[in-house]
């Protein structure tokens, strides 16, 4: 996709700060420090539109971000060895499971996963979840320049039997912009397949 514009909305601890539900929503979940600000900013062509640091727990509330004036990206809060206060901490799953229940624009969360990892019961937790509220996902596995393309082949093939996806994983780097086209395809057929129900 042609990026033209991109802007921060806002951020928000609870659905009454929300913005104006206008555009379809693309959420973006998964553990502390796994890649979810420099997957966005991979995306939509910027380096700094979604924060960035080497330090777990960098995004604290739900961020929302405008692209194209077309459909909004939303960075959630990391989970799991986040650095940041234990009363913090203990808002995030409420926070993040009232954005997923009831955000009505909401249409596709991405999981991302550090490749290098094996998933944690926190990821199957999440993912199950998800199932539940029958919310559409898109598992995306960064970092894959860090292995070898043999390694990243077997590694994507025991992560998608673990999750038991019926679909591949997308494989994505920051670092050389692997898979962001096929992550931007993605999104598109959601969006489309949902104009054309309607």
């Amino acid at each position: 996709m042609k990026i033209v514009s991109t802007e921060f909305i806002k951020s928000a601890l609870e659905p009454s700060q929300y913005p104006e539900g206008a555009f379809p929503e693309i959420a973006f979940a998964g553990r502390s420090n796994v890649g979810k600000s420099s997957l966005i900013n991979a995306l939509t062509q910027r380096k700094n539109l979604a924060r960035t640091s080497s330090t777990p727990g960098c995004t604290q509330y739900i961020n929302f971000f405008r692209i194209n004036k077309q459909i909004s990206f939303v960075d959630l809060p990391g989970y799991g060895f986040a650095k940041v206060p234990v009363s913090i901490r203990r808002n995030w799953k409420p926070m993040v499971e009232t954005y997923l229940k009831e955000r009505t624009s909401l249409r596709l969360v991405i999981l991302i996963l550090d490749i290098r990892r094996d998933p944690s019961e926190e990821e199957f937790a999440f993912l199950h979840w998800l199932r539940l509220y029958n919310i559409s996902v898109l598992v995306v596995l960064t970092k894959t320049d860090k292995i070898s393309r043999n390694q990243a082949a077997v590694r994507l093939r025991q992560i998608k039997g673990a999750f038991e996806l019926t679909s591949k994983p997308v494989l994505f780097s920051a670092r050389t912009g692997e898979g962001k086209a096929a992550v931007w395809r993605l999104i598109r057929e959601v969006l489309d397949r949902e104009h054309s129900l309607s």
